[in-house]
């Protein structure tokens, strides 16, 4: 079979390896699946520079989403189980993590709705618990976890005030469905929050990026906000001054959403489950700007790391799928 392998850390373009390999074998507990669309995030890209918290041993494949087929014909998603990533024509997972795709989804948009998705549900609701009427920022609404989180809020009852850098993000953000879009690269962020709030704030920040974006956080949180803690996608993890949480009454909520699956994997399932019921009824629908073939799939996750991309990028198998945009 075909599959992406790196064999040494480095930008993804450059150490990414289209190769021909055996079929993973399934370790006790794990199925083998047919790979029908591979979700890109930016873990994968922190995988091939060697900086994500799991370091699979080399050479491994990337690719921590997938929607695929089990050998009796399931259509589920599931995160494959290290070295053996979703880049690749058939993956290994553990049997009892897989989740029935979602009939109303195409393959690239369930891959899609699994990490991110859940990701942004237990921010907003085990983590920051948001309530209908409140305020959600959003940073990098456009961008594939922040795209998810913006659609949760809005389902939620929130009104959502999305931070992009560009006018096709900010394009992009308004689809979304964000009340308020707010361009860093042509507005003062800070400023913008503090008109559009009344000078009231966000009760909810949800911060996938840190650095300046966690900056700026801490300068719009209301009383008694939130802000969570998603990841570091600039690259700047921020020392955060807990004097000024303590002085402003605010809470800083970390979230890693891997943990849920040994800690509460119930949870998990009862979190799929409400998700597939909002894509059923079309209240979330995971933007997927791009999907590109298998030999694609290098360039995809260098795209996705530098920032360039909106929504999500799928890498399919399926040819009806590919070059299409949702």
């Amino acid at each position: 079979m075909q599959a992406w392998q790196v064999h040494e850390n480095g930008e993804p373009g450059e150490v990414m390896r289209l190769t021909e390999v055996p079929p993973p074998t399934p370790a006790e507990g794990q199925v083998l699946l047919k790979v029908r669309a591979a979700n890109v995030n930016f873990p994968d890209a922190l995988l091939c520079r060697g900086q994500y918290q799991v370091r699979p041993p080399l050479p491994f494949t990337p690719g921590v989403e997938v929607c695929a087929e089990t050998e009796d014909g399931r259509r589920v998603l599931a995160t494959p189980a290290l070295p053996h990533g979703g880049f690749a024509e058939y993956t290994v997972a553990d049997a009892a993590a897989l989740l029935p795709a979602p009939d109303a989804l195409d393959d690239a948009e369930a891959a899609a709705l699994h990490i991110g998705y859940q990701t942004g549900w237990f921010g907003l609701h085990r983590r920051a618990r948001l309530e209908a009427g409140e305020t959600l920022l959003v940073h990098a609404a456009a961008g594939g976890v922040g795209s998810a989180a913006v659609q949760l809020g809005k389902a939620a009852g929130a009104r959502v005030i999305g931070v992009v850098g560009g006018p096709e993000k900010a394009a992009a953000a308004r689809s979304l469905g964000c009340d308020v879009v707010v361009d860093r690269r042509s507005e003062d962020v800070i400023t913008a929050v503090k008109d559009a709030t009344g000078g009231h704030g966000a009760d909810v920040i949800y911060d996938p990026v840190g650095g300046a974006a966690y900056r700026q956080s801490a300068k719009t949180v209301a009383f008694e906000g939130r802000i969570v803690v998603v990841g570091f996608a600039s690259g700047d993890i921020p020392a955060p001054a807990l004097n000024h949480a303590l002085v402003k009454n605010y809470a800083i909520l970390g979230l890693h959403w891997g943990l849920y699956n040994t800690k509460s994997p119930a949870v998990v399932r009862q979190c799929h489950e409400q998700l597939t019921e909002l894509a059923a009824q079309g209240v979330v629908k995971p933007l997927v700007s791009e999907r590109v073939s298998l030999d694609g799939a290098a360039a995809a996750v260098q795209r996705v790391a530098d920032g360039v991309t909106t929504g999500r990028v799928a890498v399919v198998t399926d040819d009806s799928e590919k070059g299409e945009a949702a």
